[in-house]
Formats: C-alpha cells, sequence, structure tokens
C-alpha cells in the first residue's frame, strides 16, 4: 500500500461521510477516525516494520575494558523507562487542538492504546497511542515542532 492508495482510501471516506473506517492490506492496517473538529485522524495501527515504541530492558553495568573510556553515567531508573518512538516524520502535538489541553502531561498516568499526541504528515492527523500501561515521566518534543521517524517523543516509566 502505497501513499496514493492511502489518500483514495481518505477520499472515499471522506465522499460517503464515514466516522470510521479500517483497513488492512499488504502487512499494513489503518484505521481512519473523524476527529472531534471534523477533521479525519489516521491512526497507524499495526505497523509491521515501524515500532511505535520500544521497551528499554534493565542492565546490569558491565565491567570497562582496562584503558577503556568510560561510558556516560546513566540514571538507574532510566534504563526501566519505555521510550515511544515516532513512528513517522511530521510536526508533533501535544493536544487535539490550539489552546486544549495536553493529551498527557508529565507524572500523569497512561493506559495502554491511550493518545499521547499527534503528530501531522502531509495534512494528515495520526494520533500516537501508547502501547504501555504508566506514568509519563519524560517528553522529549516541544509541542509544534518537527520530529523524524525513530525520534523520542515520550518515556513512559512502566507500571
Amino acid at each position: 500500500m502505497n501513499l496514493d492508495d492511502i489518500k483514495e482510501v481518505l477520499e472515499l471516506v471522506r465522499e460517503h461521510d464515514l466516522a470510521e473506517f479500517e483497513l488492512e492490506r499488504d502487512g499494513l492496517k489503518i484505521r481512519i477516525k473523524k476527529g472531534p473538529s471534523g477533521q479525519y485522524v489516521v491512526h497507524p495501527a499495526a505497523p509491521v516494520a515501524v515500532p511505535a515504541a520500544v521497551a528499554v530492558p534493565s542492565v546490569a553495568p558491565a565491567q570497562p575494558a582496562a584503558g577503556a573510556v568510560p561510558a556516560p553515567e546513566v540514571d538507574a531508573e532510566e534504563v526501566n523507562l519505555a521510550v515511544v518512538k515516532s513512528p513517522i516524520v511530521g510536526t508533533f502535538y501535544r493536544a487535539p487542538e490550539p489552546g486544549a489541553a495536553p493529551f498527557v502531561d508529565v507524572g500523569g498516568g497512561v493506559r495502554k492504546g491511550q493518545v499521547l499526541c499527534i503528530i501531522e504528515a502531509m495534512k494528515l492527523m495520526n494520533e500516537i497511542e501508547s502501547e504501555y500501561a504508566g506514568e509519563v515521566v519524560k517528553v522529549y518534543v516541544e509541542n509544534g515542532q518537527p520530529v523524524q521517524y525513530g525520534e523520542r517523543l515520550f518515556a513512559i516509566k512502566v507500571a
């Protein structure tokens, strides 16, 4: 499925004024849903080769080899965090619309499947959902800033 196919599907959804539509083809699954402001939001429901978040496992520190440069110290708590990364290139938004409260705040709880942010790409609003339940401990990107594929968005202390 390429970008033209997705645009065609989006046009059909708009033409028939559907509230929600889901499609799975060629290993890609997308869900298109009409948002509260009337704009359509595309959810990358199950990316096959593009992980939305990566858990960082807890690892015991290794002893440095003789003459090796020591690695920078890492806070032990940071090692146990799940890092949510951007699955696409676009513009990062913390809230559903200007002036609205952010989807999540540092120190706030988050549940699996909860929307963390929106990334706008080619005039499509893509909701990024959490794959983890826990507490948001860090937001790496400022509202309205561009993000790259794989860039860190949030750190979540998994419950």
